[in-house]
């Protein structure tokens, strides 16, 4: 919302402050402030002339025109000038030698076209005042010679603009800023909705409504007579402009003008080309509008419509239909203003992408006692400004809605706000933004006009706070506060004229003992050890499409294809919540690839969520009246799906970095499996890894990976088919773990250090070349024994020496005592029980044996 201080000004008292003090107060207030714009303060000696003559230059490519204009000196001035829509004898606005017209542009003397010019006639855009380029700017014939343009026309102005927020919709009109500048300044508000339209005799035009969920009030004025050829007034346009709407014609630009003044959206008809009553309703199947932006727009059966006998003319609240539009020789014309439903045209504008003014303040919520008012003002100003005759009918159907009431204890907003306030005080804040308040508890409260109190009543917050009697009100909001719906909002408003800035600073006190969870601080360690070697973590949306699950050439029938649905998705193209955490990290990878950073790895955890076997369609959806019952919970908690903590690693490119050193690393299969096992070592778990088939994993170098018995995750290089459908680099790895399934095994005891030396042995043994190293390493630690410290894989070798089909694995074992020094016999014997057991399990032989 862009509010001209100057117009702001009608209605408030202000005292001598500058924008940027209006703005603080505002901003004080609860208007969020986006920016103040300045217009005018530059402008210099820009003065009223006269057309006394001119002559035609010839020999040029476009008409030139030397100009002889009085501006109040002893002589004339001479002035070159390229438009031809003025007259000798037309008054027009003149920039002399020296002055400065907006943007800081400069107008000197000098000479072109062979002649010189000692200064400009301007346009309309030259001036600031709007677009119009077309010509000079003709000013009013009475207009006085020599003049000062700036002050005349009203040139120096500051403009502050805000983002109104969807609970404020009455500042969207400068009667919702005024009143509140009004309040922030303790000075009188001048209601320019304070009107006292005529009593109607008769209709204006038959109308009704058909769907009173759609429309609550509707009202239709006429005028006849309008001269088709007036032209909207100076003020008025430089007005639209600076509210930041473009001028079109004097009828729509009137309807525009009193949609900013009070907040009203008005619509105007070509009463010629009206024919029938007007309805109200919902929209048929196959409708079909098309809209004062030349578009054909299929209706959906949710659309309120207006309507007569030939059919929609006009999506209402949102935009008109071309019609019954107003045109160049429009003479009748009929003033719509109406009440509807603001759900029903914000459902309307995004299903059809259309978002207009109208549809902006309709669907944050409109003050229902308008209409009247503002078809008033309207057919008024076209009468005085356009010559129309005013109609003595008025179309008035309505639908009765009782007015919102609201019982709360005085002091409930000194306890939201932990300060205390008196009850003169919190009465006296809620008269200010319009509300009536009485004393005492109605019993018969209202809430929201339609349906009994909910949420919090005052009855349940009396007796929270042992308030009776007359410390109790009630309060009845005004029409234009369609936000103030219960307690917390009357409260709200209270606390924020009293200023944010009288509340207390508390910082609430932890509770002795808390802190993190075991589980946050698993997530905490895998994120640190992950980062230290060399993944980045990233954070991806957790919305999924179709696309995504087909690129991971997954079954039909696998359990991640059963994903939850979204109701409302903000990309119909990602409808569902991720079953795995890996297409949000594919599509970063690409798009690092794509930005020139090859070399790539990236980590992930959070949430997935696998749905139910056994869940409902759909979870049941409870008010806000009251708290949940334990069934309610019970049944919400089975509908919801299942939502397992996961960690997901994607690598491409060199894992370790080619230099001067020399040459680096490309990312394997095997990077992927070690991030596993360092994520699992951080819950205390050592993975047991084994040879696996798990979509989107090649089917030969893929594992899977157990804690004990238990499947925890899959680590490998992706399927060729996967990496072509997501278009990532070449043998793209990747791993997904779930965290929920490791078992914390609670506080860590440190582990004791043995002071005694460690003694070494080295093992090559000869199996089969498909035997998986993890069964050869794993017969080698239990044959081991209690002694064995650790052991490491250091080679692996296939070639001639150890026989085809066959491979080689030689494995460093290091041995140690906590209360001895270990002999030569006893590290020996170790040795060869571990290979003896390896032998026995898997076939193994020593190497040179």
């Amino acid at each position: 919302m862009k509010a001209p201080l100057s117009w702001l000004r009608e209605y408030v008292d202000l005292p001598p402050v500058t924008a940027h003090e209006v703005a603080e107060r505002l901003t004080a207030a609860g208007l969020k402030l986006e920016r103040i714009i300045s217009h005018g303060h530059d402008v210099k000696n820009v003065v009223v002339g006269e057309v006394l003559e001119f002559e035609e230059l010839t020999g040029f490519k476009k008409p030139i025109r030397h100009c002889k204009v009085e501006v109040g000196e002893a002589t004339p001035r001479e002035i070159i000038c390229g438009a031809v829509n003025f007259e000798a004898g037309d008054r027009v606005p003149v920039v002399l030698p020296g002055g400065v017209l907006p943007g800081g542009f400069e107008v000197g003397s000098r000479k072109t076209y062979g002649r010189l010019s000692e200064g400009m006639i301007c346009s309309e855009r030259e001036l600031g005042l709007g677009e119009g380029h077309d010509g000079i700017m003709v000013l009013p014939s009475e207009t006085p010679i020599g003049a000062d343009v700036v002050e005349l026309l009203g040139l120096r102005d500051d403009v502050i603009e805000m983002e109104i927020t969807p609970d404020i919709s009455y500042a969207m009109s400068m009667r919702g800023v005024a009143r509140e500048a009004a309040i922030a300044f303790g000075v009188p508000f001048r209601d320019p909705a304070d009107l006292q339209p005529p009593a109607a005799t008769e209709e204006a035009w038959p109308a009704w409504i058909a769907d009173a969920t759609a429309c609550d009030r509707f009202v239709l004025r006429e005028v006849r007579g309008f001269d088709p050829d007036a032209q909207s007034p100076l003020w008025m346009r430089v007005r639209l402009t600076r509210a930041g709407m473009r001028p079109v014609s004097l009828a729509v630009d009137i309807t525009n003008y009193v949609m900013l003044e009070l907040g009203q959206p008005l619509h105007a008809f070509d009463r010629a080309k009206l024919t029938g009553e007007i309805v109200v309703r919902r929209a048929e199947p196959g409708e079909r509008l098309e809209t004062l932006d030349h578009v054909v727009r299929e209706l959906h059966p949710e659309d309120i419509l207006i309507t007569d006998q030939s059919g929609p003319i006009s999506m209402a609240g949102t935009m008109g239909g071309l019609a019954t539009e107003i045109s160049e020789t429009t003479t009748d014309v009929v003033i719509e203003a109406a009440h509807f439903s603001a759900p029903g045209i914000s459902r309307e504008s995004r299903a059809h992408n259309l978002v207009s003014e109208s549809s902006k303040r309709f669907e944050r919520g409109v003050d229902r006692e308008l209409p009247l008012v503002a078809t008033w003002r309207a057919v008024t100003m076209l009468a005085e400004l356009g010559g129309a005759a005013i109609q003595p009918g008025l179309t008035h159907a309505e639908v009765e809605v009782e007015p919102a009431r609201i019982a709360i204890p005085a002091g409930y907003p000194g306890q939201v706000g932990g300060v205390p306030y008196p009850k003169e005080t919190v009465v006296r804040r809620l008269e200010q933004v319009g509300c009536t308040v009485t004393d005492g508890d109605d019993p018969a409260i209202r809430r929201g006009g339609v349906a009994p109190t909910a949420v919090v009543t005052g009855g349940e917050i009396a007796a929270r706070l042992a308030v009776t009697g007359p410390d109790m009100i009630t309060v009845t909001p005004p029409s234009w506060r369609t936000d103030l719906t219960d307690p917390a909002d009357l409260a709200e408003e209270v606390i924020r004229l009293e200023g944010y800035e009288g509340l207390p600073s508390v910082l609430p006190k932890a509770p002795a003992g808390a802190g993190l969870t075991e589980t946050q601080r698993l997530r905490r360690r895998v994120g640190r050890v992950l980062a230290a070697h060399g993944y980045v973590e990233v954070l991806s949306y957790p919305f999924i499409g179709q696309a995504d699950l087909d690129n991971l050439q997954l079954p039909a029938d696998d359990d991640r294809r059963r994903a939850t649905r979204l109701t409302n998705p903000i990309s119909d193209d990602e409808p569902y919540m991720r079953t795995t955490l890996l297409p949000g990290l594919l599509k970063t990878l690409v798009r690092n690839v794509g930005r020139g950073f090859p070399d790539v790895a990236l980590f992930e955890s959070g949430l997935v969520y696998r749905a139910k076997p056994d869940a409902p369609s759909a979870a049941p959806v409870f008010g806000v009246e009251r708290a949940p019952t334990e069934e309610e919970l019970a049944a919400l908690e089975a509908a919801l799906p299942a939502q397992p903590e996961r960690l997901a690693v994607v690598l491409a490119g060199e894992f370790d970095r080619s230099g001067w050193w020399g040459k680096g690393r490309q990312a394997t299969w095997a990077d992927a499996v070690e991030a596993a096992r360092l994520a699992a070592a951080q819950a205390g778990v050592e993975l047991r890894i084994a040879a696996d088939q798990h979509e989107p994993w090649h089917p030969g170098r893929c594992a899977a990976l157990y804690s004990g018995d238990t499947l925890v995750g899959h680590a490998g290089e992706l399927h060729p088919r996967v990496i072509e459908a997501y278009g990532l680099p070449p043998r793209t790895c990747a791993m997904e773990l779930e965290l929920s399934r490791l078992t914390l095994r609670g506080p860590v005891d440190a582990p004791a250090v043995s002071s005694y030396p460690v003694a070494t042995q080295d093992v090559a043994l000869i199996v089969a070349a498909d035997t998986p190293e993890a069964e050869v390493a794993a017969a080698l630690r239990e044959g081991a024994g209690e002694l064995l410290e650790s052991i490491r894989l250091f080679d692996v070798y296939t070639g001639a020496q150890v026989g085809e089909g066959n491979k080689s694995l030689a494995y460093t074992l290091r041995f140690r005592a906590p209360d001895r020094t270990l002999t030569v016999e006893e590290t020996t014997a170790a040795r060869d029980a571990a290979v003896a057991l390896a032998a026995d399990r898997v076939g193994a032989s020593l190497r040179g044996a």
